[in-house]
């Protein structure tokens, strides 16, 4: 049996300290605009998804959300609907005071987001995008084929 490299342990480890510190970051930031985390999160998705995102699909990208579950999910979309924010019932999509809002939220978190990266190599960013966005993939993938193995049983 091959030994993994020794950066493979060290991974996940980083990767958890990294969006612990990010998300705390985060949430102070929005705090300063009165925004909950979930709120940006949900505007995010729509606005990067584009319009006829479909509710079911909205709901279970925000309930894999360490802060958010079904009853939660359903409330917050609730509340973004009775505040004007979003609209749809089986698509949902941002209404322009969502647009404004989502916008103002993005150019106020572009300021530290660059401050923050902007001191590595943009081609380092990039790869790491990249490079998390393929094992994000692969083990939904994986994840998904297990789960096909399991429920063929």
């Amino acid at each position: 049996m091959t030994t993994p490299p020794a950066v493979f342990g060290q991974f996940g480890q980083a990767l958890a300290f990294a969006e612990r510190t990010l998300s705390a970051t985060l949430r102070e930031h929005l705090a300063q605009r009165d925004t909950e985390p979930e709120t940006w999160y949900a505007l995010q998705l729509i606005a990067t998804r584009g319009p006829g995102l479909s509710r079911q699909e909205l709901s279970r990208d925000l309930e894999g959300s360490p802060n958010l579950n079904p009853g939660s999910t359903r409330e917050l979309l609730a509340r973004l609907e009775a505040e004007g924010l979003i609209r749809g019932d089986t698509h949902v999509d941002l209404t322009a005071e969502g647009v404004a809002l989502h916008r103002s939220l993005r150019e106020y978190i572009a300021g530290p987001t660059a401050r923050l990266l902007g001191h590595f190599d943009i081609h380092d960013i990039e790869t790491t995008v990249r490079t998390l966005q393929a094992i994000t993939k692969r083990a939904a993938e994986e994840s998904s084929a297990a789960t096909g193995q399991s429920s063929s049983r």
